[in-house]
């Protein structure tokens, strides 16, 4: 894709449309994207147009537009524009920087995991099949993608079941005597160990390939063909081998021929609206199978209909994931052509988008359509709980209102090493994992914890979350303020967190700490507020205290998870990443020659330059390194 950046990216005087209006006349005419900016420089809006300075200028009548565009019109006051040769080129970059920037104005795709593949490896004489996830960097067939690990998990025992195939490493491969347990299984053929010779083991992965692109009924009748064969020659071990892998084949066809309706490659992605929120689901079909389904719930306005979001998950959702050569969906997107056209350059070759009318595939797109509204309901039954909990808290602690966004923070460390602050989000959907923040401590002390060093933990990670919240977003449009911050601990860090925002002139954000009871029971949590001098003792069967124990301990599992990475990294280090000039090759040389770090620094310049890679100035650099007296 040809991208042209606009070279006059000047912000106008004004805001709103005013500031829209005085740079309609730098505009181009051609194909491209804009992003609206406000006055801190976060992207508002990422849009794509035809004609730039054609689809902008609607911009500058914001009657026109819907309450979410409105809003968004007020608070710009810059815009940047990048040029496409075509219209095509535009959404496939609009697509991308929505995913980069997640602008607050448009219809947001919020879960943007890679999906799990199965790859069978084409660098090794006898390839392993395994489970894969990224980038497709390594040689060999790709096959997928599966809507879950647990679907992966399962097409991969039924091939070793089926094919016999190898699933351990190259290393595992190389270093093996005698045939593993799943060789006495009947899982692998065991090639490691010469069990099968490389022309029989190709014929197997071949078959495996064969059955995953869905030519399994073929493999089925050849498999027949030779268990008679050899119940002829009354090689009846040979024959019940045969037929146990017929069994696994015929096992799986049966679970996973359902909802099908012949399709071979395709994706069906259906949508259901209700509330003001939207359930897309998308199904995955590859070789005549299904290889499972997952849910999304994009972020959107409320005016936004189904075929709208469905265009824009359409963008977002393949910018990661390769399409099929089919892809049936409820609703006929506004741009169906140009989705067709974006998503041809992407794959490299034709795709087609659909909405069927009568047939099988419509069956299949209505249950896509009723697993939808199922998730749906479950999910808005669950938000209704949640909000209730939170206006059971917003009661029990005296708010004005029950609290959007709840901030969580704990701290952990060993004796003041290795210390870390964590911060948990708690919304009405739930806990908001993109939205977890750690910190590391840079002014613990070194000697032996005490309630001091936790109190200048907390102050700190206050400090630096709400300093930098008030440069980056001062007038607080972003969405990214708290309405309750909760810390883990009593009086002093509740003192300590007052401190912190009366000092940075932050008055109106709801302040509380969750304590345990006596003797650390929980169950008899203490709630400490500000201005009141006795801590609140919620019943023990309370559903708000159930609720504040469960974020509580959210945040001390977090912030525990993050102690421990930063420990177990630090103990992986090596007195020799210290030394200048020793990178990761040398090391690696010096470690293989000597056996230890320790005895690396304890060796002489010559023993130091007779190390692969080590020349003489090198290791005298590294000698003086360790004998800097000498």
């Amino acid at each position: 894709m040809t991208e042209v950046a606009d070279p006059t990216v000047a912000e106008p005087a004004g805001k709103g449309a005013d500031a829209i209006r005085a740079r309609l006349p730098s505009l181009p005419t051609t194909p491209g994207v804009y992003r609206m900016l406000n006055a801190a420089g976060d992207v508002l809006y990422v849009g794509k147009a035809k004609n730039v300075r054609k689809r902008v200028t609607s911009y500058t009548h914001p009657e026109r537009q819907s309450v979410r565009i409105r809003r968004m019109i007020q608070q710009t006051v810059a815009l940047e524009i990048v040029t496409t040769e075509t219209e095509a080129e535009a959404l496939l970059l609009e697509s991308d920087l929505i995913k980069r920037y997640a602008p607050r104005y448009n219809i947001l795709l919020r879960d943007d995991k890679s999906f799990p593949m199965i790859l069978v490896t084409g660098d090794h004489p006898y390839p392993q099949i395994v489970k894969y996830r990224g980038a497709r960097s390594r040689p060999g067939q790709y096959f997928g993608p599966f809507a879950s690990v647990w679907a992966v998990n399962d097409t991969l025992a039924l091939l070793q079941r089926a094919f016999l195939l190898r699933t351990c490493s190259d290393n595992v491969f190389a270093n093996r005597t005698r045939p593993c347990l799943l060789h006495q299984i009947k899982r692998c053929a065991a090639p490691c160990v010469g069990r099968v010779s490389a022309e029989d083991y190709r014929t197997l992965v071949e078959e495996a390939r064969l059955f995953l692109q869905g030519d399994s009924q073929r493999i089925q009748q050849e498999l027949a063909t030779r268990m008679q064969a050899a119940s002829d020659d009354l090689d009846f071990e040979a024959a019940a081998q045969f037929r146990d892998r017929i069994r696994a084949l015929t096992w799986v066809q049966s679970r996973h021929e359902v909802f099908s309706a012949g399709l071979d490659e395709a994706d069906v992605i259906a949508a259901h609206q209700d509330g003001g929120q939207t359930c897309v689901q998308v199904f995955f079909f590859r070789g005549g199978r299904s290889y499972g389904n997952r849910a999304y719930f994009p972020s959107h306005a409320t005016e936004d209909t189904p075929a709208a979001i469905l265009e824009a998950f359409l963008g977002q959702f393949y910018a990661r994931t390769p399409p099929a050569k089919l892809i049936l969906t409820s609703h006929t997107p506004p741009n169906r052509g140009l989705i067709e056209e974006a998503l041809r350059v992407r794959a490299g070759r034709r795709v087609e988008v659909r909405k069927p009318s009568r047939g099988p595939k419509l069956g299949v797109i209505e249950h896509a359509v009723q697993n939808a509204r199922d998730a749906l309901a479950r999910r808005m039954s669950e938000s209704a709980s949640q909000l209730r909990l939170l206006e059971g808290l917003a009661k029990a602690l005296g708010l004005d209102g029950s609290p959007d966004r709840i901030e969580v923070y704990d701290n952990s460390h060993v004796s003041g090493t290795n210390a870390v602050g964590a911060l948990i989000v708690v919304g009405r959907e739930g806990f908001m994992r993109p939205a977890y923040r750690k910190f590391n401590i840079r002014r613990a002390g070194s000697g032996a914890a005490s309630a001091g060093d936790d109190y200048d933990m907390m102050r700190e990670v206050l400090e630096r979350r709400f300093g930098r919240a008030l440069r980056e977003d001062p007038g607080r449009a972003g969405g990214g303020w708290p309405d309750l911050v909760l810390v883990d601990g009593g009086k002093g860090q509740l003192g300590v967190a007052k401190a912190v925002l009366e000092d940075l002139g932050i008055e109106d954000v709801a302040l509380a700490a969750i304590a345990k009871g006596p003797d650390r029971n929980a169950g008899r949590e203490r709630i400490f507020l500000p201005d009141r001098a006795q801590p609140i003792e919620l019943d023990p069967k309370d559903p708000v205290l159930y609720f504040l124990q469960r974020i509580r301990d959210e945040a001390h599992r977090f912030a525990i998870g993050t102690h421990r990475n930063r420990r177990s990294k630090q103990v992986q280090r090596s007195i020799l990443d210290d030394v200048p000039g020793i990178g990761g090759k040398r090391k690696r040389a010096l470690l293989h020659h000597f056996g230890a770090a320790q005895a690396v620094a304890e060796a002489g310049v010559k023993d130091l330059e007779a190390v692969d890679g080590i020349s003489r100035t090198t290791a005298k650099k590294i000698y003086d390194w360790f004998h800097p007296d000498t």
